[in-house]
């Protein structure tokens, strides 16, 4: 028999995460990003045939959101609605404690402003995401104001707990973290990305969050500390799922 390809994996996991933690009547946060848009298609399809009733979606990007209006999935905002019962997203990183490393697709902000609110997080990842200590395998994304962003990325670098990274600014599409094109890359929320590139494994990343967020001209970051309830994971020999 084939492996089944990386699309066929994402898709496992995402349908599983919505079969096995989305309920009717319930506020559910869906997540951006390749593996996270198997979840949304997933709660539409559940929507469609009358499996799942009453259920109201709070997207963490545009194009999340344009996804769920288009399958009729009911939105709503955080301004409505500021508890939910699950978020479902996908994530870059996975570390043994289930800190993440998210924002490669750009959305860190509204992912991490509607996940932290959410009963229950759910992440799904294909297994090339787990790693012994987050850092190297991707580059931690913070977002940053425009305003005078070479003094902010300097900012960053010098941080202690930032000590040894590479700072790059993200160029091209705020989606992808690869620059493609020659303008600074634009958040949904019309900020700037800077990318930190670790040759080494993190050593404490809750003092790393939180020497970031501390820092002004910072809006947030892409570590997802003590936030996860489960993760479930795609492996060439099935799924399996690790809780918190």
């Amino acid at each position: 028999e084939t492996a089944l390809s990386q699309d066929e994996l994402k898709k496992m996991v995402g349908y599983k995460a919505v079969d096995d933690y989305v309920k009717s009547g319930m506020v559910v946060g869906l997540g951006t990003g390749s593996t996270a848009y198997f979840a949304v298609e997933r709660l539409g399809q559940l929507l469609e045939s009358g499996e799942l009733k009453d259920i109201v979606a709070i997207p963490t990007s545009v194009r999340t959101k344009e996804q769920a209006e288009s399958l009729n999935i009911p939105l709503v905002t955080l301004d409505t609605h500021s508890k939910l019962d699950v978020a479902i997203d996908g994530a870059d990183e996975v570390d043994p404690d289930l800190n993440l490393v998210k924002g490669g697709g750009g959305a860190l902000l509204r992912e991490k402003m509607v996940e932290v609110m959410a009963d229950k997080f759910i992440v799904i990842v294909d297994e090339s995401k787990l790693c012994d200590g987050l850092g190297p395998g991707f580059p931690l994304p913070v977002e940053i104001t425009p305003f005078c962003h070479e003094h902010t990325l300097r900012t960053i670098a010098s941080l202690s707990s930032c000590a040894g990274s590479d700072a790059v600014l993200r160029m091209g599409s705020s989606s992808s973290n690869v620059p493609d094109g020659d303008e600074i890359a634009v958040t949904d929320n019309g900020n700037y990305i800077v990318d930190l590139h670790f040759k080494e494994a993190i050593k404490d990343a809750p003092k790393m969050a939180t020497e970031l967020k501390n820092t002004v001209g910072v809006v947030d970051h892409g570590l997802f500390c003590d936030m996860t309830t489960a993760v479930i994971i795609a492996g060439s020999d099935g799924i399996s799922v690790k809780e918190a």
